[in-house]
C-alpha cells in the first residue's frame, strides 16, 4: 500500500522595516511611493490569550501573481493590575508592549510578499523602501531561520 502526502509549503519573502511611524502612514507612503495600493485587511492577527491583535494591510497585485502584506511587530495595549495589598483596592492601568516576532524585536515592520518574486524584484523593492524618508532601513529576512515564523501563516 503507498502512502501518499501532501506537504503544504506556504513560501514567501520577507522585508524587515525599521521605521517609527504609525503603520496606516507607511502603509500610505508604500501607496504613494512604491506604486501600490494597500488597505486595512478585515481582518487581524489576534491572539486572545495575550490581548493584542496585530492589523494587517494588504495589497493584491494580479498583474504580476504576487500577495503584499504590511504586519506591525510591535502592539502597545494598556492593561489592568488590581492593587490590593491594603484596605483600599487600586487598579492601576500599565502599557503593555507584545511582539509578533520576538527573535526580530528591533524590526518595527514586516512586508511579507506572496507569490514568485525574483531576486532582482525583491532587492528593487527594498531600495524603493529605503528610499522613503520616514523610513530608517529596510532588509531581507529569511523566515526559515524565524523561530515564530508560524504567526506569519495567515
Amino acid at each position: 500500500m503507498h502512502i501518499h502526502s501532501l506537504d503544504l509549503v506556504d513560501e514567501y519573502s520577507l522585508i524587515g522595516i525599521h521605521s517609527s511611524i504609525e503603520d496606516y502612514k507607511l502603509a500610505y507612503l508604500l501607496n504613494a511611493d512604491l506604486n501600490m495600493k494597500f488597505k486595512k485587511s478585515a481582518y487581524s492577527l489576534d491572539f486572545k490569550n495575550k490581548n493584542v491583535s496585530f492589523p494587517i494591510f494588504e495589497f493584491i497585485d494580479v498583474k504580476n501573481q504576487l500577495s503584499y502584506y504590511l504586519i506591525a511587530n510591535k502592539f502597545t495595549g494598556k492593561t489592568t493590575q488590581n492593587n490590593s495589598e491594603n484596605l483600599f483596592s487600586i487598579n492601576e492601568m500599565f502599557s503593555n508592549t507584545s511582539l509578533l516576532i520576538p527573535e526580530k524585536k528591533n524590526v518595527d515592520y514586516f512586508l511579507k510578499i506572496e507569490g514568485d518574486i525574483t531576486t532582482v524584484e525583491l532587492f528593487r523593492t527594498i531600495e524603493k523602501v529605503n528610499k522613503i524618508s520616514q523610513v530608517i532601513t529596510s532588509y531581507t529576512i529569511n523566515p526559515n531561520k524565524l523561530n515564530s515564523k508560524d504567526y506569519l501563516i495567515f
